[in-house]
């Protein structure tokens, strides 16, 4: 009668599948500790240093940046200003995106994938360049808009010199820029969408428009959640765009948070200053986004 030979453990099998993984993970992680976690947290420590850019000027003044901080007009001036911006430019971002998207996937549409392109083209231009080229639209004495009206007899506008223009410009060229992105996820879920739903809507006779509402934009409601927050995020630290469309002109009236901390820290040296709005700022975005997130876990709940 023959025994079976034992069974020997087999060792651990090192290999490619197990080391690539690994390698991944562990580039993901010195990446972020050296972009993320580093910058931070010796943006934290400058906070509560009067640092200036000199290694001397590097003095501990604990709080006094932040109690100076919160009694700055043009701290409140910027941060207003900035919480405008994004009240503005997020619904008609998600607006635009919207409605382009449902155009591009109607079954009416005819050149969808021309029109992709079309739209999708601004994406891949730098925000900087964006800005030069509104800039060159809505210039007043130069730009190509207040030529036109001049052709149609019109008085020109004042893109650069009025505050509410400069407003409106800025939010034009931020949705014309910015909406490729969240056109491509609009796109994606609603391509998820079951066509089913539509037709059993259709047979019981409910038109397109009901069929949006009532179909379309509840099964949106992730996708939404994420274009809302990264909007939000995304306008709150609106910088190189407007730094390169009007410097946040005319004067100051413009001037957004995150160009507010780069003018205090680079063209004013006071390193340690921007560093504590940096912090704020940071605190902010964090109470915004989890407020965001609550109440889309409190929808998901009640649906």
């Amino acid at each position: 009668m023959s025994t079976a030979a034992p069974v020997k453990p087999r060792r651990a099998n090192f290999t490619r599948e197990h080391l690539t993984p690994l390698v991944f993970t562990i580039t993901t992680m010195v990446l972020f500790a050296v972009f993320f976690l580093w910058p931070g947290g010796l943006g934290l420590y400058y906070s509560f240093t009067s640092y200036r850019g000199v290694p001397w000027s590097l003095k501990w003044v604990g709080l006094e940046n932040y109690v100076a901080l919160f009694g700055d007009a043009d701290f409140y001036k910027a941060l207003s200003r900035t919480i405008l911006y994004t009240v503005l430019a997020v619904p008609l971002h998600y607006a635009v995106a919207l409605f382009i998207s449902v155009l591009l996937v109607s079954k009416h549409m005819r050149g969808a994938t021309a029109a992709r392109l079309v739209f999708f083209f601004p994406w891949l231009i730098s925000p900087i360049v964006v800005g030069i080229i509104w800039r060159w639209l809505f210039g007043e004495s130069f730009g190509f808009v207040n030529y036109v009206l001049g052709l149609l007899s019109l008085p020109p506008a004042q893109w650069q010199t009025n505050g509410n223009l400069a407003l409106a410009v800025m939010l034009l060229a931020g949705t014309w820029g910015g909406t490729a992105f969240t056109m491509l996820l609009f796109i994606a879920a609603l391509k998820n969408i079951p066509r089913s739903y539509y037709e059993a809507a259709s047979i019981d006779g409910a038109s397109e428009w009901r069929q949006f509402w009532s179909i379309t934009l509840p099964l949106l409601r992730p996708t939404s959640f994420l274009v809302i927050l990264l909007g939000t995020i995304g306008s709150m630290k609106e910088f190189a765009l407007i730094q390169s469309l009007n410097d946040g002109g005319p004067g100051t009236q413009n001037v957004l948070i995150v160009q507010y901390i780069y003018k205090t820290g680079f063209e004013n040296t006071k390193i340690g200053y921007a560093s504590a709005v940096s912090m704020v700022l940071m605190l902010i975005l964090m109470v915004i986004a989890l407020i965001q997130m609550r109440i889309d876990n409190r929808g998901s709940d009640q649906s």
